[in-house]
């Protein structure tokens, strides 16, 4: 009786995606990313070095749901002329198809079946000198704090059959700042060669890539406490402010005022080159002349105005509100009579 042949080698990569659909969905997820997010900064420090002609390896943290709209912008913005591939849960990919269009392939690490697939996969794509294999190398979700990072050995395996490919970490942080959405922060590491770490004993060979992905995790974080947007690179740029009536208030206030309206909120409230400078002109000598303790107090003082502002305006709203509720509901049983 024949053996029963190895489902795991006919198991075949994903063709290319074509231009038109690569870059009509970079551009969607652009446009989603801006819509829900203030922005998809790039640590100065962390830009992605250069790899030459060959296959790349880009493996990272997985803290968010958020990692599979940054990684497709990271790849259209930073690497348009290489063809990018990623591994999917299977499940997933069923409920998010789009992906397949794009280089992804559905695996189900979980099982030997699924691991085999794809190393059968990945063999076939790191082969293509122009492919870029980007890989959530802890293969679930966790926090950008955890430690160790515990990444699937499944990583490490791919110098045995990618001697020529790079290998270079992609740390992933996301945090709120001073907008109302969130900021996603990005950096590269340093790259290392398939050969160098082949030539490592396989435990090892995973010790050294998770270091040097803790290492571009530790720095990007203090980079992220900082909250100094001057640290960073800004790939995309989202909706600032907070939109709706409180906007458009602001926007007519600033029109009357003859100033430019700026929604942010740093730029409204925390920005004292923005704020105070309306404020103490030309009555005063200009800011940069000012002692720090006089700066310190003006600058508290305009965040204790706008926010005293705002207080105003959103209780003059809920009266309003409030009165016309209660002018809109019947009269009492009683008062009818």
């Amino acid at each position: 009786m024949a053996d029963a042949p190895d489902r795991s080698r006919r198991f075949r990569a994903p063709p290319p995606a074509s231009p038109v659909v690569w870059r009509f969905m970079v551009a969607y997820f652009d446009r989603f990313l801006r819509r829900r997010m203030n922005a998809l900064r790039l640590a100065r420090w962390g830009l992605p070095p250069d790899l030459g002609p060959g296959p790349v390896v880009v493996y990272c943290n997985h803290p968010a749901w958020w990692d599979a709209a940054v990684i497709i912008l990271l790849a259209g913005r930073l690497f348009p002329e290489r063809s990018s591939y990623a591994p999917f849960d299977a499940r997933m990919l069923e409920r998010y198809g789009v992906f397949r269009r794009m280089g992804a392939f559905g695996v189900d690490l979980d099982t030997p079946r699924g691991a085999a697939q794809f190393m059968a996969a990945s063999r076939e794509i790191l082969a293509r000198p122009a492919s870029v294999l980007w890989i959530t190398a802890q293969g679930r979700f966790a926090d950008v704090r955890l430690r160790p990072l515990d990444l699937r050995a499944g990583v490490a395996r791919l110098a045995e059959i990618a001697p020529d490919a790079q290998f270079v970490p992609l740390a992933l942080e996301y945090a709120f700042w001073d907008e109302s959405g969130a900021e996603a922060c990005a950096a590269f590491g340093a790259p290392v060669s398939g050969r160098v770490l082949a030539a490592l004993p396989r435990v090892e060979r995973l010790a050294r890539l998770e270091a040097d992905l803790t290492a571009i995790l530790d720095r990007l974080s203090a980079d992220v406490v900082a909250r100094d947007p001057a640290r960073f690179r800004d790939l995309v740029s989202g909706r600032q402010g907070v939109g709706g009536l409180y906007d458009g208030w602001r926007r007519l206030a600033a029109t009357l005022r003859g100033r430019r309206f700026e929604p942010g909120h740093r730029a409204a409230v925390g920005n004292p080159e923005s704020q105070l400078r309306s404020q103490i002109q030309p009555h005063m000598q200009p800011q940069s002349h000012l002692p720090l303790h006089t700066q310190s107090q003006l600058h508290t003082q305009s965040q204790l105005n706008a926010q005293s502002q705002l207080q105003s305006h959103l209780q003059s709203h809920l009266q309003s509100h409030l009165q016309s509720q209660s002018q809109s509901q019947p009269p009492p049983e009683d008062a009818r009579r």
